[in-house]
């Protein structure tokens, strides 16, 4: 191997080591949540906060970012961020509801800085292999997530804990990302100007009907994302579903997301623009929620992997809009953190919601009628975003590859 490929291989390895630890966090404490509701005697809606705390904050750094004149080096980010993912695991070790909480808060955070540095470093250091860089990071984070979902209950059965030691172990691969992080941040230039960074710019694109369609669009399809990560699980075991087996069909539909990603660049060459890809997500979102709530159980399985393929493809499109609507890198900058900003906080209010649906109604029939509902309106933000239009330019944009998300300098689900 040249010492060109070698040190390519090295960075991408590294890449990999952050992005692997952006989901987990998260996604793990779904098919735990039955235990942690039950040990600390949370209520539904309390138990939907939990999941909802992080989301709040997931796009709180995409808010700022377009505004700064002088942004952190993309390493201090990464370091940065996998210093608080750490604290945030070790504080949900304490035997208290708050530290439960906080723990969470401080995650979202965490996980918001290292979402955002990541695409800044594959812009900047692979700008003729964006793509396939992209992909790689894409898979890491979907197939973590699915890991994670997959193998929390074995652990804690095969080390006969409690809840609290499978989160803590996801500490280690943490604590070596950030140290591996450290030599690149040591060596690494300093700062420069943030592109585009005025706010004059930037009030330009949240006046924008275009920007908020793609806003919104970001925003559902998340939202629609998180009541699978956080209710899920749950959904199936109080079906009759083992925890164990709960968790194994949860981690599918992750694991599917990754297909569904995947697949959408070559769906998107047959098509002029995204509107049929917004109605491909849509339709099998909308089947994938009504199989694991009303079909019956043991064919979880496969309404499972359509929903976990729907929402693959959803969340390829999403981001595949922010730069694909924008006119240059410029407005790129700006509609990605006002789609990853605002997108989140809308994302945050669907476990919660979920979770007082179902303390309301005492079942799962009311809150996945209200989860249909809102999957059939994702279309309508859907449909006005994946037309062929640009912000910035009266002029349609360039003829890139359709479902390439590397435009975009910030992203994240």
């Amino acid at each position: 191997m040249s010492g060109r490929r070698a040190t390519t291989a090295l960075h991408l390895l590294l890449l990999v080591l952050v992005a692997v630890n952006l989901r987990p966090a998260i996604v793990a404490v779904g098919p735990l949540l039955t235990e942690i509701q039950r040990d600390f005697d949370l209520s539904g809606t309390a138990a939907g906060a939990l999941t909802t705390l992080p989301l709040l904050f997931f796009g709180a750094y995409g808010l700022v970012a377009p505004f700064l004149r002088r942004s952190p080096r993309s390493e201090t980010l990464l370091v940065t961020s996998m210093g608080l993912l750490v604290a945030a695991l070790l504080l949900r070790l304490l035997d208290a509801p708050a530290a439960l909480f906080a723990g969470s808060l401080v995650a979202g955070i965490a996980i918001s800085v290292g979402n955002i540095a990541i695409p800044a470093i594959i812009k900047r250091d692979h700008p003729t292999s964006i793509t396939l860089v992209t992909s790689v990071y894409t898979v890491a984070i979907t197939t973590s997530a699915a890991t994670s979902a997959a193998v929390v209950i074995p652990i804690e059965h095969a080390l006969d804990s409690d809840w609290r030691l499978p989160l803590a172990l996801l500490a280690l691969p943490a604590s070596l990302a950030g140290l591996a992080w450290l030599p690149r941040l040591l060596r690494a230039p300093a700062p420069s100007a943030a592109p585009g960074a005025t706010a004059g710019g930037a009030a330009a694109v949240w006046r924008s009907r275009l920007a908020w369609h793609v806003t919104f669009f970001m925003g559902v399809q998340s939202l629609l994302a998180y009541v699978t990560v956080g209710w899920l699980a749950t959904i199936l075991q109080d079906r009759g579903m083992p925890e164990a087996t709960a968790g194994y069909v949860f981690a599918l539909s992750n694991l599917l997301q990754a297909f569904g990603s995947l697949a959408m660049p070559l769906l998107a060459r047959r098509m002029r623009d995204q509107r049929p890809l917004v109605l491909i997500a849509v339709s099998l979102t909308l089947t994938g929620f009504a199989g694991v709530t009303w079909a019956p159980v043991g064919s979880s399985w496969l309404w499972a992997s359509v929903l976990g393929v729907g929402q693959g493809v959803g969340f390829a499109t999403a981001l595949s809009l922010i730069g694909l609507r924008a006119h240059d890198a410029r407005v790129a900058v700006q509609l990605s953190g006002m789609a990853q900003g605002c997108g989140y906080v809308i994302a945050a209010l669907g476990p919660l919601a979920v979770g007082a649906l179902y303390d309301a109604t005492h079942g799962w029939n009311v809150p996945i009628v209200a989860v249909l509902a809102v999957t059939a309106a994702l279309a309508v933000p859907g449909l006005a975003a994946g037309r062929d239009r640009t912000i910035g330019s009266g002029a349609p944009p360039p003829a890139p590859a359709p479902a390439s998300p590397e435009i975009s300098p910030q992203r994240g689900r």
